[in-house]
């Protein structure tokens, strides 16, 4: 605690009013003592009197408590702080510099961590404001900065920053470093399956004392090796690449080291492509013409992938109504080039309400029935018909068809209900929650969900066997039934009446989400598979997913891209999902086994910004270390410096050292002030003034008329 005296002025009229005066004052006191008029000095007197009056001089005394000052110490704590010895060298920093500041007389440390942030680098201005905006800048001493100088947010202006204190930079790493970093210049996002696509690459030797030649990459797809390629350093490179699957793949690219380069780490870059077929070609064979037609042909024309060829007869053989010949169409209907030589170019085949007619021979059906075994899709909607002696399933597809018909139409009101398997299986799983429509590829055009999904009137009666039941209806009949067949893939939609819910009725149902999911599973959508083990990247770690129809704990086992082996056992979320999170140390690909099952990821343990460029740098704190008077050093030149505490207008760097503000800021703990020149005194010094100059202005006169007289 400290005691200070100071006078200070509390005017009675605004300063440039006082100025004003002061200077007619001083004009017309100058202009008097030129011609030496009489009592000129005691007007000047009574003149100075009256602005001090005015002024109002006051002696204020104020106790102050002192305020200690505040060093902030700044510590990057990024992933590229901390590559090969630079994290330990930061740690040993921070460590001594806490003990030099804390040394220091009346000076409190407060400490700044800078974590990575994925989109934008290492932030560490802003994570700098937020702890400014927290503490009294008039204590601000100054700041200094443990980084490897690789900061992405450094401000345009450093000026406003309004930083009123010195901003030292210490670096880690060394001046002579030298990196070699693989850059993915060009790479898609998608990729269509089994068509050829292009990655472009550079590798780049930054900071090399000397030129290299061709360098070897090696290129992985899903962790199998597919092939080396060279590339010149500064050139970009095209890699070929053709994608095999849809879905996710996981595309790793790696390059030779440079001997004596600071990391590998970025040697290597990884990316996922995602597969995806080219225009879908879908076969729409229908029958009786009913008000459910409509719903698949708005379905099918909706996406602009889908290649729909329509089958369909208008006008039965058996009609006869007398229309003349010449207004029938007379061109025949490639029936022989559909089923037979373009059959294998069809990704799906949908049977709507189709019966035996005549039309198409049974060699057509075997055709079909042998097209899904070898790995094709058939989606039979099935009607009244399919209960007939005309049912496909007295065709040659009885053999692949999961439901064999009992013969018996269901006419009555009920609403569909998902089964203990649907509610597992990715086709159904949330319809009946009411999650349908929530995202991926499900539509947002629904009605409405679970318990009050609308009725259907008409149920073909089927027995199954060992194929996946997904809904059922009257009596817990099946519904909706999937199967596997050979390496293709049936479903039966064993109604007519999902047309209903299209048109909204007792509320409608999730149509759209059902049949968009239910066609995707058919031509094997990755994400569709009940049966499917996934991963992807999770900030530091991995996400495994296990999708089953048991739902249950799995043990999966994971390889590390060292080869390092680890068992870890998922655990069942409340959607049936077995998942865990593991963390991935390593950078590269990951392995994820679970039993014949096989999927790959990459975590990304570094911002694909801080890859960018790992080499330590002063250039782009040297603005905000200038614009501050602050310095920069590189601690494997000198160590810590030496810190001091100097003076406003001294100089904050030296030989050795780096200095701080001594702030000297306080606080007021009592104040009193006492006025100089009360009014009853200022009254009586301008009576005795003016008095005085009417006294002396009265003898000048006296003695001017003597003078004359004589």
């Amino acid at each position: 605690m400290s005691e200070v005296t100071e006078i200070v002025f509390a005017p009675f009229l605004p300063v440039t009013v006082l100025a004003a005066l002061a200077l007619v004052i001083a004009l017309i006191v100058g202009w008097g003592l030129r011609r030496h008029a009489s009592g000129a000095g005691w007007r000047a007197a009574f003149a100075v009197l009256a602005l001090l009056a005015l002024a109002d001089p006051q002696m204020v005394r104020e106790e102050r408590q002192p305020l200690d000052d505040i060093a902030l110490l700044v510590v990057d704590e990024t992933a590229s702080a901390r590559l090969e010895d630079r994290g330990a060298a930061i740690e040993a920093a921070r460590a001594a510099l806490r003990d030099k500041l804390e040394a220091l007389p009346r000076t409190v440390v407060e400490e700044v961590s800078v974590g990575d942030d994925r989109r934008t680098g290492t932030p560490l201005f802003a994570a700098l404001r937020e702890r400014l905006a927290e503490i009294d800048r008039s204590r601000l001493a100054g700041v200094v900065a443990l980084t490897d100088g690789i900061v992405h947010d450094v401000p345009a202006e450093p000026d406003r920053l309004a930083i009123e204190a010195p901003f030292h930079t210490l670096l880690v790493g060394r001046p002579d470093e030298f990196d070699r970093k693989l850059v993915i210049e060009q790479a898609p996002t998608f990729g269509l399956v089994g068509e050829p696509l292009e990655i472009v690459v550079r590798v780049d030797d930054l900071e090399a004392p000397s030129a290299s030649g061709p360098v070897r990459l090696d290129l992985h797809k899903d962790g199998q090796r597919q092939g080396v390629l060279e590339a010149i350093p500064g050139q970009p490179l095209s890699v070929p690449l053709t994608l095999d699957k849809a879905g996710r793949t996981v595309i790793e690219i790696e390059t030779e080291p440079l001997a004596g380069e600071l990391t590998p780490i970025n040697n290597r870059a990884t990316l996922t492509i995602n597969g995806i077929r080219d225009r879908l070609r879908v076969l729409l064979v229908s029958g009786q013409p009913y008000p459910g037609l409509r719903v698949w042909r708005n379905l099918l024309k909706a996406d602009p992938a889908v290649d729909l060829v329509h089958f369909t007869i208008l006008r039965p053989p058996e009609k006869q109504d007398g229309t003349p010949i010449r207004e029938l169409a007379l061109i025949a209907f490639p029936s022989r080039e559909l089923f037979e030589v373009k059959l294998p170019e069809f990704d799906l085949i949908i049977f709507d309400r189709y019966a035996r007619r005549g039309l198409l021979p049974l060699v057509y059906f075997d055709n079909v029935a042998r097209y899904v075994e070898q790995g094709g899709a058939l989606l039979d909607a099935a009607g009244p018909e399919f209960a007939d002696p005309a049912s496909l399933y007295r065709t040659p597809l009885s053999r692949i068809l999961p439901g064999r018909p009992s013969g018996e139409v269901f006419e009555r009101g009920f609403k569909p209900a998902v089964t203990e398997t649907g509610a597992l299986h990715p086709v159904t799983a949330g319809l009946h929650d009411g999650l349908a429509g929530a995202g991926g590829m499900d539509g947002g055009e629904d009605g409405a969900n679970g318990a009050e999904w609308g009725r259907w009137f008409r149920q073909i009666d089927v027995e199954t066997s060992d194929a996946q039941v997904l809904m059922t209806g009257v009596a817990d009949r099946p519904l909706l039934v999937l199967d596997r067949v050979g390496e293709g893939r049936v479903a039966q939609l064993l109604s007519d009446q999902i047309w209903l819910w299209a048109r909204g009725y007792e509320g409608g149902g999730p149509q759209a989400t059902l049949l968009r999911r239910l066609v995707h599973w058919l031509m094997k959508e990755p994400e569709l598979e009940e049966e499917s083990l996934q991963a992807r990247a999770d900030g530091d770690g991995l996400l495994i997913e296990r999708r089953s129809l048991k739902a249950e704990p799995v043990g999966v086992t994971i390889t590390s891209p060292s080869g390092a082996v680890t068992d870890m056992m998922l655990q069942v979320d409340a959607d049936g999902i077995a998942r865990g999170r593991v963390d991935a140390p390593e950078d590269g690909v990951y392995r994820i086994e679970e039993g014949e099952r096989v999927t790959y990821a990459s975590p990304r343990r570094i911002s694909a910004i801080e890859l960018t460029d790992l080499l330590a740098t002063p250039e782009r704190l040297a603005p905000v270390a200038e614009a501050t008077r602050g310095a920069i050093r590189w601690l494997s030149e000198g160590g810590v410096p030496e810190l001091r505490l100097v003076a406003e207008g001294r100089s904050t760097e030296g030989r050795g050292w780096i200095g701080l503000r001594a702030r000297e800021a306080h606080r007021v703990t009592g104040a009193s002030q006492t006025s100089l020149l009360p009014p009853w005194a200022a009254l009586l010094l301008l009576l005795a003034t003016a008095t005085a100059a009417w006294w002396r202005e009265g003898r000048g006169d006296r003695s001017r008329s003597a003078g004359t007289s004589t």
